[in-house]
C-alpha cells in the first residue's frame, strides 16, 4: 500500500513538473494532412518549441477536413499535402459529404514548406520493378488486371488505395491517371499505415503512398521505379498568418527547421 501511495505521489509530482515546464509555451493547433505531420511537424516539434516557445498540437484528419476546419473557424492553420487549389477541392468534397457548402476561399494563403514524393509500392517478392504512368493508370482503373500484362508473373493484381477524400489519392488520380476513376474492385483503406500493411501482406497488391511514410515502414514492400510523382506540402492560413503561425512557417522555411523539410522528398 505504501509503495503504491509513493508511486502515486511521484506520478503526481512528475505530472505537475512536466506541465509547469511547458506552461509558458504558446500552443498552435494544426489540422490536416498526416503527411505534413509525419514529414516535418512531429519530427521538428521539440526543436520548434526550443527555438520559438511554441508547441504544435497536430490533428491528423487529412487535407480536406483540415481546410474545412480552417474555413469553419475551428482552426487557425491547416496542413495540406497538395497545392491550394487541390486542397480547396478536397475541402469542398468533404463539405459536400456533410451536405454543406464552403466559402471564403479568396482569403486563403498558402505557405509552401517543402516537396513530397508519392511512390508506387508493391510486395517485396514482386519481380516487377518498373512501371510507366500509363501502366499505373491501367492498373488502378482495372484495365490491367494481371501482373503478366506488365512483365510480371501470372498473378491477379490487387489495387489498394486510400479513401476518396485523401490528398494522396486525389493527387495521383489527377497527375498520373488523368482524373480517371479507380476500379470498383479496388480495396479502400482509411490510413496510409493500413495501405502499406495491405500491400505488405499480399504478393499481388499495389498502392501509392508518401515516401515519408514508406521510408519508416517495414521492409515488406518495395517502391516501383516510375517517373517521379512530386507534390508540394504546405500550411494554409485564412488571411495573413498570426504572429504565432508566422513563427512556425518561418522556422521550417528559413530557420533551423529546414533540416526537417529536406531529404526524403527531394533529389
Amino acid at each position: 500500500m505504501r509503495r503504491r501511495l509513493l508511486a502515486s505521489v511521484f506520478l503526481c509530482i512528475f505530472s505537475i513538473v512536466l506541465n509547469a515546464s511547458s506552461a509558458g509555451a504558446e500552443v498552435l493547433v494544426v489540422y490536416g494532412s498526416t503527411t505534413c505531420i509525419s514529414r516535418f511537424l512531429e519530427p521538428g516539434a521539440v526543436a520548434l518549441e526550443n527555438a520559438t516557445n511554441i508547441q504544435v498540437r497536430n490533428v491528423g484528419v487529412g487535407t480536406g477536413q483540415g481546410l474545412y476546419a480552417l474555413l469553419q473557424g475551428q482552426a487557425k492553420i491547416s496542413a495540406a499535402s497538395e497545392d491550394l487549389q487541390a486542397a480547396i477541392e478536397s475541402a469542398k468534397k468533404f463539405a459536400a459529404s456533410k451536405r454543406e457548402t464552403l466559402g471564403g476561399f479568396e482569403y486563403l494563403e498558402y505557405h509552401q514548406i517543402t516537396d513530397d514524393e508519392v511512390v508506387v509500392i508493391v510486395h517485396k517478392d514482386n519481380p516487377v520493378k518498373t512501371l510507366t504512368w500509363k501502366q499505373v493508370k491501367g492498373i488502378n482503373t482495372g484495365e490491367i488486371k494481371n501482373w503478366k500484362e506488365v512483365g510480371g508473373p501470372e498473378l491477379p493484381i490487387k489495387v489498394v488505395t486510400s479513401h476518396a477524400g485523401s490528398a494522396t489519392r486525389l493527387f495521383l488520380q489527377k497527375l498520373v491517371m488523368g482524373n480517371a476513376a479507380y476500379s470498383e474492385q479496388a480495396t479502400i483503406v482509411w490510413t496510409t499505415e493500413k495501405e502499406i500493411a495491405e500491400v505488405s501482406a499480399d504478393r499481388g497488391a499495389i498502392g501509392a503512398v508518401s515516401v515519408t511514410f514508406h521510408a519508416k515502414a517495414p521492409k515488406d514492400t518495395i517502391r516501383i521505379n516510375t517517373t517521379r510523382i512530386v507534390r508540394p506540402l504546405g500550411l494554409i492560413t485564412y488571411g495573413k498568418p498570426s504572429q504565432t503561425a508566422k513563427k512556425v512557417i518561418d522556422f521550417f522555411t528559413i530557420g533551423d527547421g529546414r533540416k526537417f523539410t529536406q531529404g526524403l522528398g527531394e533529389k
